[in-house]
C-alpha cells in the first residue's frame, strides 16, 4: 500500500517518527491505525453500556464481594 501525502503532512509524520521512537513512517501509521481501532472498540462498548438496562448499584458491598471472589480465586 502506498499513501501520498502533501509535504506538510509528510514533514509532520517524519517529525513524529523521530520524536516518537518509531523506526519508520510505516510503524507510525500502523500505530495510528491500531489506536483508531481501539477508539472505535471503546466507543462501541460505551454505547452498549449506555443502552443497556439498569443493574444493581455499585456500592461497598459490591466491592467487598468482588474482592472476596478475586481473593478466593488466587488461592
Amino acid at each position: 500500500m502506498n499513501i501520498s501525502l502533501p509535504d506538510s503532512l509528510k514533514d509532520y509524520v517524519d517529525e513524529q517518527v523521530g520524536e516518537g521512537g518509531y523506526g519508520t513512517s510505516s510503524e507510525y501509521v500502523r500505530e495510528l491505525i491500531r489506536k483508531d481501532q481501539d477508539s472505535k472498540r471503546l466507543r462501541a462498548i460505551i454505547l452498549q453500556g449506555a443502552t443497556s438496562g439498569l443493574t444493581a448499584p455499585v456500592d461497598t458491598k459490591y466491592f467487598e464481594a468482588l474482592r472476596a471472589r478475586v481473593h478466593s480465586s488466587c488461592k
